[in-house]
């Protein structure tokens, strides 16, 4: 199983340049978790660009993996790891998950980019 981060689901749904294996990872939606507060945050982005229907869009295809609720065990797991890595709250919450769940994560997001199980990849620069 594994989870893809925002980062990175929302350079999919742009039709970005990414990792041929992010995009095998997102597709293959029966080994994929998706923490929910990826769906708050790729709904929030497509919104705040204001492209409602395709927030809309990105959020049916994510829901076609397991996803995944916040509960008191990843809530603490995610408090922990966020003070012991210095992560923001949507990164503790969606590393926890990862580690919770015995996930690889695929991120573009440097607050992960030297933490276990985590497959980092750096930013695509458009030319």
């Amino acid at each position: 199983m594994n989870i893809v981060d925002s980062s990175l689901w929302i350079e999919y749904f742009l039709e970005n340049d990414i990792d041929q294996s992010v995009i095998d990872t997102i597709k293959d939606t029966d080994n994929l978790y998706v923490p929910v507060i990826c769906l708050y945050e790729v709904y929030k982005k497509f919104l705040s660009i204001g492209d409602s229907e395709k927030a809309n869009i990105a959020v049916a295809i994510m829901q076609n993996a397991d996803v995944v609720g916040i509960n008191p065990q990843l809530a603490v797991l995610a408090a922990q790891l966020g003070k012991q890595h210095k992560l923001p709250m949507a990164d503790s919450i969606i590393y926890a998950t990862a580690v919770l769940w015995n996930t690889e994560l695929y991120t573009q997001d440097q607050h992960f980019e030297n933490l276990e199980q985590v497959h980092y990849f750096s930013k695509q620069k458009n030319n």
